[in-house]
């Protein structure tokens, strides 16, 4: 879903889950996810563009809890994360690192519910707020942990950025 805002298009965004690399699931996603940097691209001829949701991509090493833990499986295969740097390449920067302070890495965004993932820290960062250049200044990136707190909360934790249009 999509709505043009203060003169920015902003987009929901929900990449569907691979399951397991190499799957015909998997397959899907990547040609999905090829369509939505096409749209991307053709979305940023018309002026300012933010994506946000869950991409269920954890780009970069640092966007999981244990990157050996990992290998071979979705959310960190070679092929998602060139996936997410052609949606980059459009013309979007990841909000979350373009905030995070200096020298920190961003916060996970997503625990399984099993095991305590949540409370060992065992997450990853799949769900991104990317924006164009021209969509404004970028001004503050959150991850609400609080709401993952709860009872019977979601898997994912809610995001937020807040951009000084113009």
């Amino acid at each position: 879903i999509a709505a043009r805002c203060a003169g920015i298009q902003i987009a929901s965004v929900y990449v569907p889950n691979g399951r397991e690399v190499g799957s015909g699931y998997w397959r899907a996603k990547l040609r999905w996810m090829e369509a939505l940097a096409h749209w991307s691209r053709e979305a940023l001829t018309t002026g300012p563009l933010i994506l946000g949701g869950d991409f269920n991509v954890a780009p970069r090493d640092e966007d999981v809890w244990d990157p050996a833990a990992l290998v071979g499986a979705t959310h960190v295969s070679e092929e998602e994360r060139e996936a997410h740097q052609a949606l980059l390449a459009t013309g979007l920067a990841d909000s979350a690192l373009q905030l995070a302070p200096a020298g920190e890495q961003p916060a996970f965004t997503w625990w399984d519910y099993r095991g305590g993932a949540f409370h060992r820290g065992h997450g990853m960062r799949i769900d991104h707020l990317l924006a164009s250049p021209s969509a404004g200044a970028l001004i503050s990136f959150s991850v609400d942990r609080d709401e993952r707190k709860g009872s019977l909360p979601s898997d994912h934790a809610p995001i937020t950025l807040t951009v000084r249009a113009g």
